[in-house]
């Protein structure tokens, strides 16, 4: 039997129901892996699931908001009672809402630090409880982005939260590679940050 790269490693992804979390989950899943997949869209969550079964991928969807502490709960909880462990958490969730800096209202604010922070740091933070119980490391990416580094026209809340990522990353390096726990960010970029140049 050939032996895959993330061979019995289980792995949760959050905002899979598409595009870049689609694709990190079906790859994990291709490579051996037992994935539980997030969408805050349920029909979203199963097509993946399905299109990631039919593929002989091992993947469970989860839907919900990823921020909800409840669904982070649940994720954990699904992983670790269908798997038996947790060793990969990829934290893909995350909402772009644009809007001018002056006019800026405090709804949208709120909404893209609660599921693109708080939603992060509190996955990371039962994923990390989860992989220190049980003594075999395990491994924490956050998806970040290209306005993390560089500014972007009617972007500041959302290129806020990305650096705020990259940071809350380079603090989880001292606290949990202790406990073998490997935490590290991805910037991608999209052609559509583009037309928002100033």
């Amino acid at each position: 039997m050939e032996i895959k790269e993330f061979y019995q490693k289980v792995a949760i992804v959050t905002g899979a129901g598409q595009g870049i979390g689609f694709e990190i989950a079906k790859q994990l899943a291709t490579k051996g892996a037992q994935v539980v997949l997030n969408d805050i869209d349920s029909n979203l969550s199963m097509k993946a699931v399905t299109k990631i079964s039919l593929e002989g991928g091992t993947c469970l969807g989860v839907a919900g908001d990823a921020s909800n502490p409840d669904i982070i709960k649940k994720m954990v909880a699904t992983a670790v009672d269908k798997f038996s462990k947790l060793d990969v958490v990829v934290a893909n969730a995350g909402i772009t809402l644009f809007g001018d800096f002056l006019t800026y209202p405090a709804s949208s604010f709120f909404e893209v630090v609660k599921v693109n922070l708080a939603g992060t740091f509190f996955l990371a933070q039962a994923a990390a409880n989860q992989m220190i119980q049980q003594g075999s490391g395990g491994s924490l990416l956050f998806t970040s982005s290209v306005t993390g580094h560089q500014a972007h026209k009617n972007l500041a809340a959302y290129g806020m939260t990305k650096a705020a990522l990259e940071m809350l990353a380079k603090n989880l390096v001292l606290e949990l590679s202790p406990y073998k726990i490997n935490v590290n960010t991805v910037a991608p970029w999209s052609n559509s940050y583009r037309k928002n140049d100033g």
